[in-house]
């Protein structure tokens, strides 16, 4: 068998004197099994995908007292915001009025669950958080803390506003 221009294509000698190249076998797609890897911080780091059934996976790997929190945090923006999509990118679920415009995310770090609001500047009062872009906002929930009506209330205005395209 040699190989062809210094490829890894395979070029095998057939009977009738000419030359057959052989393609190489498709590549497969990771596929996920067991528990996902943890990032640093301990954040899941889940295939990305659209629809409820990556972040629930994803919510479904977070660690210990975080899983708390991201229920409710996905259970609170459903309540707000019925029809709300979701999907999972950089490893962290996105929820948005229609697919490819996303309002909030969150992240899971060390000592708190960081949630995203893209139009955050926006919200009143604005999330605490300041970001180093002007529009945005964050929201931090550590250990003992859980969404409350705050953040519902957030929820419900960034769902009315432009959605963030990603």
């Amino acid at each position: 068998m040699a190989l062809l221009h210094a490829t890894a294509v395979p070029v095998l000698p057939h009977a009738d004197g000419h030359l057959h190249v052989r393609s190489p076998l498709p590549q497969a797609r990771p596929v996920m099994t067991g528990k996902p890897k943890l990032l640093s911080g301990g954040n899941p780091q889940i295939p990305k995908g659209e629809g409820d059934a990556p972040v629930q996976a994803y919510i479904a790997a977070m660690p210990g007292w975080k899983r708390a929190v991201g229920e409710a945090l996905d259970a609170a923006i459903v309540s707000a915001v019925p029809g709300v999509e979701k999907a999972v990118k950089w490893n962290s679920p996105f929820y948005g009025k229609e697919q490819g415009r996303w309002f909030a995310s969150f992240h899971c770090f060390d000592r708190y669950v960081k949630v995203t609001f893209f139009r955050g500047s926006s919200l009143e009062p604005p999330p605490p958080e300041k970001s180093k872009y002007p529009e945005v906002r964050y929201y931090h929930i550590h250990e003992g803390e859980m969404p409350g009506d705050q953040f519902t209330a957030w929820v419900k205005q960034a769902a009315k506003l432009p959605g963030e395209k990603m």
